[in-house]
């Protein structure tokens, strides 16, 4: 499915993410992340949404404060609504967007992904997709202080287009590049640890009862991959594929505090970063048993 440009890209965006200054307009005017499924009329790269997948799989790896998935659902939903036009300034990063459900304009929405940052909130309704105003906006602190959430009060709105129920889906299946590249990070430092880490005077990662529960966490990311990747192309797949991987970022987080000895609950350590992104993910747009209920309506 992946070709030697998504190689190339992936590359960049982690090169660049490396450095630890990038900012999102660098990231939008360099690469052009934020155009990568926008149509080259508006300012975009024409290409699709795998070629967004596999930035937002280098965002998650490195819980990167860049609003990569607010702009990507954004993007899409602009795509399917009137104002097409708002397209290139998000394209640029000069503009941020994100998209937020309710069940209309004048209603209080919690825990909208960068809704206090937002240049532009766009609101998914039963009856249609708004371009909404808001009265107040103020961020909610999370566990997770990679990703921003916030309260939106909702005043009104424009109507742009009919109802999206898609939207949804593509937020998903986006999140579960996110959570996949978070939990391939989590292998990557448990193994190098292991490999570091002497006991008995061997390193760890030469017990058989180590490389087993690192097999086990190979194995999951490795699927969740998969699935992540085969729920782009269908998006039928996007309940599946958000149930899974969730569970897998939860599972290797948790293997990885475990092997590297507790150490994730002290803040000398990464890996309570990535324990809390699990947890964080798994409820940003829905319910973990929710989608098990879509699973079993499906079968």
């Amino acid at each position: 499915m992946l070709s030697a440009e998504h190689d190339d890209l992936r590359d960049a965006v982690r090169h660049m993410l490396s450095r630890g200054n990038a900012s999102w307009s660098g990231l939008c005017q360099q690469i052009g992340v934020a155009g990568l499924a926008v149509p080259e009329q508006y300012g975009g790269a024409g290409a699709t949404l795998l070629e967004a997948h596999v930035v937002l799989e280098e965002t998650g790896r490195m819980l990167a404060p860049v609003p990569m998935l607010s702009a990507t659902v954004a993007a899409q939903a602009l795509l399917l609504s009137e104002r097409a036009d708002l397209l290139p300034e998000i394209v640029e990063g000069t503009t941020i967007a994100t998209v937020l459900w309710a069940d209309s304009v004048s209603e209080t929405v919690r825990y909208v992904l960068d809704g206090d940052t937002a240049d532009v909130l766009i609101v998914s309704t039963p009856d249609g997709l708004f371009l909404g105003d808001s009265t107040h906006r103020v961020h909610t602190p999370t566990m997770d202080e990679s990703k921003r959430l916030a309260t939106v009060r909702l005043s009104g709105g424009t109507r742009i287009g009919p109802p999206a129920p898609q939207l949804r889906d593509i937020a998903l299946v986006a999140q579960t590049a996110e959570q996949v590249g978070a939990a391939q990070q989590c292998l990557d430092m448990t193994v190098e640890y292991t490999k570091t880490r002497v006991q008995f005077g061997r390193p760890i990662g030469s017990f058989q009862a180590l490389k087993h529960r690192m097999a086990d966490m190979y194995v999951r990311v490795e699927t969740a991959r998969s699935i992540s990747y085969a729920a782009v192309e269908n998006p039928d797949l996007a309940a599946a594929a958000t149930a899974y991987c969730g569970e897998t970022l939860s599972f290797v987080a948790g293997e990885m505090i475990q092997l590297h000895g507790g150490i994730a609950i002290t803040w000398e350590h990464d890996a309570h970063r990535y324990f809390k992104r699990a947890h964080n993910s798994a409820q940003l747009f829905g319910q973990p048993h929710e989608h098990v209920t879509r699973i079993s309506r499906a079968l």
